[in-house]
């Protein structure tokens, strides 16, 4: 899970910022909240500001360091410094992860000069309850410094093995340690289990960590959407949102069917690809392709070659007619996707959504958010939005540490806060106060617009 995330530099992030997941003095739904006697989580944030206000920046923040970390620098970092000061293009920009991971907690970082694309920094700690930092590795790049030995030093094999490979990167500005570690070792991992915080870390990046963009559908890798017990859970949800959804059926359709939704180059990739998926157990494989905006679509092909394609059809108000999913609304084909946070029963999973109103009534988004607190109270997971839904910002349903504000000064500098910083009482309607301007975050209106002023006589 998520405790706290610093970036300093970065877009509109110019001196450090700190967004925390870290429960503050609120004392209402405490039953909500991960608790395990020396740490307080919250599972749910959202994110408010005006237009530009950085919003979408924070999470791009934290996207391009899951890039870095289980790729290489994104190319487009040459230019994602924070502009609002000259100085900044020679400044290192920080980017800083505390994580709960198998009840401990951890510090993940590293420092790069982006206008130059050269890694400065890397690091990784232990956190105790009591304050106390333990050095797992630390690398600074520019000093040739680097050191591993420390954590590890009750297993002198593996202190050297590890310092071998640590070696090997020291001058290497354009990789992340924690990256060329996870890099074909699994003979390492399976030799030494001691080591497996490396790769814990590594895969919380790669498997629990979810950015969902307008253009980038939210994972479902670790649900089978096409289990008869999900699909009764998609067609109660659909149903209970009011979609006019009453039926989820699955139907078999052919390949000259599904050529007319997904592009020729894509399905034959899929078939390759299932050649080479089959499971000897269940003597089959299989593939789900999300194809946004046509559908949820399953390849499987048997020993004997067959291969049947699945897809979800919709069935409205009893009527015996099915549709695809590419045949909903904007706010059905929205709305099926965000389920998979409802649906998700893989503890410890972090989901970031940009702009989770798109396309949804104001009552649905709340009354999706209602359901996900509900859900919190037994699962480890945690939701983090940005939003202008006004409906959200209710001390009935979110706690004040619950709504963080990103507004921008007039040097065009981000400034990340929680509501929570604010003594306000439970029973205050925060909603008007926020829209008159009382916490920031809202959009300022400088001049008034003459809609006269280009038109000539």
């Amino acid at each position: 899970m998520l405790i706290r995330f610093n970036v300093e530099n970065f877009l509109s992030f110019s001196d450090n910022q700190e967004f925390s997941m870290l429960a503050g003095k609120t004392r209402s739904n405490t039953d909500r909240l991960y608790n395990d006697g020396s740490l307080k989580l919250l599972k749910f944030a959202a994110l408010y500001g005006a237009n530009a206000s950085g919003k979408s920046n924070l999470i791009k923040a934290i996207d391009f360091a899951k890039a870095t970390i289980l790729n290489r620098i994104p190319p487009i970092s040459i230019i994602s410094y924070s502009k609002v000061k000259k100085e900044n293009k020679f400044q290192n920009s920080s980017f800083d992860f505390e994580l709960l991971i198998n009840n401990k907690y951890y510090s993940y970082g590293f420092e790069i000069l982006l206008s130059e694309q050269s890694i400065r920094k890397e690091w990784l700690y232990e956190l105790k309850p009591n304050n106390e930092e333990k050095e797992i590795f630390y690398r600074d790049v520019e000093k040739g410094i680097c050191s591993i030995d420390k954590y590890f030093k009750n297993n002198n094999k593996l202190s050297v093995k590890l310092n071998v490979f640590l070696e090997m990167i020291k001058d290497s500005d354009s990789v992340l340690f924690l990256h060329e570690i996870n890099s074909n070792k699994d003979l390492l991992y399976k030799e030494f289990p001691q080591a497996s915080i490396l790769k814990d870390i590594y895969l919380w990046f790669d498997t629990k960590l979810d950015i969902n963009y307008a253009n980038k559908p939210i994972d479902n890798s670790s649900i089978d959407i096409f289990d008869h017990d999900i699909i009764c859970q998609i067609e109660k949800y659909l149903n209970g949102f009011g979609t006019g959804i009453n039926k989820v059926t699955t139907q078999e359709i052919s390949r000259e069917e599904i050529k007319r939704k997904i592009s020729p180059e894509i399905i034959e990739d899929i078939i390759n690809n299932l050649n080479v998926k089959l499971d000897k157990k269940i003597k089959k494989a299989r593939i789900l392709l999300n194809a946004k905006g046509e559908g949820f679509f399953l390849f499987e092909k048997n020993f004997s070659d067959e291969i049947k394609i699945k897809v979800f059809k919709f069935n409205h108000n009893d009527n015996d007619l099915t549709f695809f999913l590419s045949e909903e609304s904007d706010g059905t084909q929205r709305l099926l996707e965000l389920l998979f946070v409802l649906l998700e029963k893989e503890e410890g999973k972090v989901f970031f959504i940009d702009e989770i109103d798109r396309c949804l009534h104001p009552l649905l988004t709340k009354r999706f958010i209602s359901l996900f607190l509900e859900i919190a109270k037994k699962r480890d997971v945690q939701l983090i939005v940005t939003t202008h839904e006004s409906q959200l910002m209710d001390f009935s349903l979110l706690r004040k540490d619950e709504i963080w504000l990103l507004n921008k000064n007039p040097k065009g500098e981000t400034k990340v806060y929680s509501m929570d910083e604010f003594n306000e009482r439970f029973d205050k309607k925060i909603l008007r106060a926020y829209l008159e301007g009382r916490y920031g975050g809202i959009p300022e209106f400088y001049k008034s617009i003459d809609f006269n002023e280009n038109n000539s006589e």
